[in-house]
């Protein structure tokens, strides 16, 4: 891809193929700088993106005040994603078809090792994440580098909400919790911190929003520590949002998934 990005035609980009970043960008005057890397906790913003062209900038400077480096995954956009993301100021790497949302944070993961980053923060696209709540979850995850750390949304009375999407967020919760062995809040997050080295060890195969789910059974039932920490989130009105999660579909992946692993866990 041209505006100096690299395509990610598998989910395993090679050391020797990564792509340099993209030139550093002076700060804008006045704007705050990401902290210092703490030694051995390496954290990288990693942003899976389909057709954000309208919030994407914003998402990425907003990450690059709390993390050193920006890497965003673009799953196969028909818009100015790429371009704008990279202008921005984050190093692009692109699916030129759509693979699914788990594709890409396995394509972001594996990329954000091979740089040297211990852990990814992802953070969604569509700008409903706030940079605001990014530090706190960095310091959740300095307090326990091991672990996985979960932004778990809180919605302000007068956010509107789909009963839909309520109902199959609430859903989905009961079933990946009943599968991991614990209770969860938000399965569902986007906002999370991977510890990389260990997700990656543990051979998750979703590739689409399920990905997100098998990750928490896995990580849960393998002895992986799980951390949740409350975050506020943007929900604009309805007629605004960026959402490619299907209630339906996606939630019914979701729940395949969760009875697949209980099936084996009792042959």
């Amino acid at each position: 891809m041209s505006n100096g990005s690299t395509s990610a035609g598998s989910p395993a980009p090679s050391r020797n193929g990564s792509a340099p970043h993209a030139a550093p960008r002076a700060p804008e005057e006045g704007a705050p700088l990401a902290p210092a890397p703490v030694a051995g906790h390496r954290v990288a913003a990693l942003v899976p993106a389909l057709d954000c062209a309208r919030t994407i900038a914003d998402v990425v400077r907003g990450a690059a005040q709390h993390c050193e480096h920006v890497l965003v995954v673009d799953d196969g956009s028909t818009d100015a994603t790429a371009r704008l993301a990279q202008a921005a100021g984050a190093e692009v790497i692109r699916h030129e078809a759509n693979r699914g949302k788990g594709a890409a944070l396995r394509s972001g993961l594996v990329r954000l090792l091979a740089e040297g980053f211990t852990h990814a923060f992802s953070v969604d696209g569509d700008g409903q994440h706030l940079s605001s709540e990014m530090q706190g979850m960095i310091d959740a995850s300095r307090s326990a580098p091991d672990a996985l750390v979960l932004g778990a949304r809180r919605i302000a009375p007068e956010q509107e909400v789909a009963p839909i999407k309520r109902f199959g967020n609430d859903f989905a919760n009961w079933w990946v919790s009943l599968a991991a062995g614990r209770d969860f809040r938000d399965t569902q997050t986007g906002f999370r911190i991977y510890p990389i080295a260990a997700i990656l060890n543990l051979g998750v195969q979703a590739e689409r929003y399920e990905f997100e789910s098998e990750v928490l059974i896995l990580a849960a039932r393998r002895g992986i520590g799980i951390e949740t920490r409350g975050v506020a989130v943007f929900y604009p009105p309805p007629a605004e949002r960026i959402s490619h999660y299907d209630p339906w579909l996606d939630t019914c992946r979701i729940i395949v998934t969760v009875v697949s692993f209980l099936v084996r866990l009792r042959t």
